[in-house]
């Protein structure tokens, strides 16, 4: 079985807003309803989880429910998140054992909540990697220089672009096997996460790239909104 979670934990510090960024609206629409939309759609899902900040829960069922997304022919189910990105995922996979029989071919896909602009096509290689690989990270060659700086001021390194890309989402593993990553990580190694891939990466586990897109932006700044608008917008018209 293939499952989903839709990682909506952040409170959105950056953005300045009053609420968390994943319920501010683009082009009409809550950015959070948009992302869940791309996964309850399809019927090759047996559940699309949407983990939110504990206060948040029953906000999110109500906002979901306004726009006909919740319990139907793909299961929506609002949980609350963690503490950390990783709690997150733990609380996703512990409801999942819980509630389905997960195998060493079950496939879970992870997207955030802000990246509303995902295509079905990034789905579906997502699953494709995972069924052949076992874990993948949806990724987009670097277009600027990235430097490197060791004291945040100075320039320490300027790797060459060729070899850099940029991680998006989906991210996309066999649960029980991130699980099992999960329990083996150090407290040092848990203290420089910063998503599931890198799990792997400090477990010496393989991890493959598919392709993502330029338009896959993680919402986090106002620029980012005022993108996602003008998009959206681009759209209507064409």
């Amino acid at each position: 079985m293939t499952f989903a979670a839709v990682l909506a934990g952040g409170i959105g510090s950056r953005m300045g807003a009053e609420m968390p960024k994943q319920y501010l609206t683009a082009g009409g629409k809550p950015i959070l309803v948009r992302s869940v939309e791309q996964f309850a759609c399809r019927e090759d899902l047996a559940c699309v989880l949407v983990l939110t900040p504990e206060d948040w829960v029953s906000y999110t069922k109500d906002l979901l429910l306004q726009y006909g997304i919740g319990p139907g022919d793909v299961p929506v189910t609002v949980l609350a998140g963690g503490a950390t990105r990783n709690d997150t995922l733990r609380n996703a996979i512990d409801y999942l054992e819980d509630h389905f029989e997960l195998d060493d071919d079950s496939v879970f896909i992870t997207h955030d909540a802000v990246r509303p602009f995902l295509t079905q096509k990034m789905i579906d290689d997502n699953i494709a990697a995972v069924l052949e690989y076992g874990a993948c990270g949806t990724c987009i060659p670097a277009t600027d220089t990235i430097v490197v700086s060791e004291d945040g001021t100075a320039i320490s390194e300027i790797p060459d672009r060729s070899r850099l890309y940029q991680m998006q989402t989906p991210q996309s593993f066999r649960p029980l096997k991130l699980k099992e990553l999960m329990d083996s990580l150090t407290p040092e190694e848990e203290a420089v996460l910063t998503d599931g891939c890198k799990i792997y990466l400090l477990k010496g586990e393989p991890v493959v790239m598919v392709p993502g897109a330029v338009t896959n932006i993680k919402i986090t700044y106002p620029s980012d909104l005022a993108f996602a608008e003008s998009f959206l917008a681009g759209e209507d018209d064409a």
